[in-house]
């Protein structure tokens, strides 16, 4: 079996100083795939420790420095990475990186961990950015599945798919995240054969949510956001055996706004 794990740490650092390593050590995934990290690799690799293969990808540009960051950690060797999704935009913002990871039959799984565009939220609103990073998502997971290979990706998307997947859908339905155009998008990517696990476990919902603001009584109202997925690709979706969030019991004790995403397959 294979254990695997994302989420939006919201900052390494941050999250380890809220209880993040408890969580990593009971959890055990084979593979964690992480969204702002937000630190250096030096920093990454001492938190983590010294078991684990990680392909990092840091944000070296003006305006994502500090904010964004996108990292997979393997127990299994990593015999290739890619830091970058392709279109010279995008380079560097660190948002998107591949590890080829090497199953224990010695096939090859490529995990992607990716890190989209807030949209009309960030200073200065990048909703056009946004989109043109989904279209890169595109070409690029097409690429990618072209040879038959197992892929996964995992992240932070920034956008909840279907109503089911926001508890205040009905308000948001003109803001980034739940846009039409974005919606469209997803919708288009699972036509394609691309697989949600998180829906296919999660039932019809509303929820399970990934994400609650850390403001208010949204955590303890559970009016949250489901925007973090692991979309496999078809095969390696049939060897999907479970996929859960897991949300902390309180909010005390809560290390990040989002909550981890975990899945096993049986490969």
């Amino acid at each position: 079996m294979l254990t695997v794990a994302t989420v939006n740490v919201n900052g390494i650092r941050a999250a380890f100083r809220r209880g993040m390593a408890p969580w990593l050590e009971s959890t055990d995934p084979d593979l964690l795939l992480m969204q702002e990290v937000r630190a250096s690799d030096d920093v990454l690799r001492e938190l983590l420790g010294g078991d684990w293969n990680i392909a990092h990808a840091e944000p070296a540009i003006d305006g994502h420095k500090g904010r964004a960051g996108v990292a997979v950690a393997s127990r299994r060797p990593i015999k290739d990475e890619r830091g970058e999704i392709g279109p010279e935009r995008f380079a560097g913002t660190g948002r998107w990186v591949e590890a080829d990871v090497v199953l224990d039959d010695g096939t090859t799984l490529t995990a992607v961990s990716t890190y989209v565009f807030t949209g009309e939220f960030e200073t200065p609103p990048r909703q056009k950015e946004k989109y043109a990073f989904l279209d890169a998502i595109t070409a690029r997971l097409a690429e990618l599945r072209a040879d038959g290979r197992h892929v996964l990706m995992c992240g932070d998307l920034n956008i909840a798919h279907r109503e089911e997947d926001l508890k205040a859908w009905k308000a948001n339905r003109k803001k980034s995240g739940f846009l039409p155009e974005e919606r469209a998008w997803m919708d288009r990517l699972f036509e394609a054969g691309w697989v949600d696990l998180g829906r296919r476990f999660g039932g019809d919902g509303p929820g399970p949510y990934s994400w609650w603001s850390w403001r208010g009584k949204a955590f303890d109202n559970d009016a949250g956001w489901r925007i973090d997925y692991q979309i496999a690709s078809p095969d390696l979706a049939a060897s999907a055996t479970t996929c859960v969030i897991h949300r902390a019991p309180t909010y005390a004790e809560r290390w990040s706004d989002h909550a981890p995403v975990v899945a096993t397959y049986n490969l």
